[in-house]
């Protein structure tokens, strides 16, 4: 019984070792990107707060792919009058990984 639950701790502390890691690689890639120009993770900038997209889209079944294009081709109209210029010094690996570390902000539902 003990060695179960000090294998399931074990278990738990390293998926959030591996979210933490996620969320240092995914800030660093945002700031080496010049996302955060216009972004922040909390903050509205130019652009919506990073927190604020995940909101909106971490239930969308395709919002990793979405946002990635996004991230790629640009956007406008879908959070007020500022466009969002194309990212093209942003490979689509590095637009997937972007989107996913975005959608991973999500604040925990309340209960």
């Amino acid at each position: 019984m003990y060695l179960n639950l000090k294998l399931i701790l074990c278990g738990v502390a390293l998926l959030a070792a591996g979210a933490a890691q996620a969320q240092t690689n995914g800030l660093d890639l945002a700031k080496s990107k010049a996302c955060m120009a216009c972004h922040q993770v909390d903050n509205k900038r130019v652009g919506p707060p990073f927190i604020s997209v995940a909101e909106r889209y971490a239930d969308h079944p395709e919002a990793v792919d979405y946002l990635a294009n996004k991230i790629r081709t640009g956007g406008r109209g879908a959070w007020g009058a500022v466009p969002m210029p194309a990212q093209s010094q942003v490979t689509p690996e590095e637009a997937r990984q972007l989107a996913q570390w975005v959608l991973t902000l999500k604040p925990a539902k309340q209960p």
